[in-house]
């Protein structure tokens, strides 16, 4: 068995990710959670690059603007 660790998310964002993850395959938002990191680790493997573009850190950071983690 894999060792687990705790990651910690605002309140907020689990309450959204909840309601994302409704009617979909998982079973909670931890499984979705890693799902995603999964995947984007696999993305970022796949490139083989250590750095992101400038396009792509603006594309995050607009998407967690968008998700309500900055202003």
């Amino acid at each position: 068995m894999t060792k687990r660790v705790t990651l910690k998310i605002p309140e907020p964002l689990y309450q959204r990710l909840k309601k994302i993850i409704e009617g979909t395959g998982f079973s909670s938002v931890t499984e979705f959670v890693v799902y995603v990191l999964r995947d984007l680790a696999a993305a970022h493997d796949a490139r083989g690059e250590a750095e992101l573009s400038e396009g792509e850190l603006r594309k995050i950071i607009e998407r967690l603007r968008q998700l309500g983690y900055l202003d």
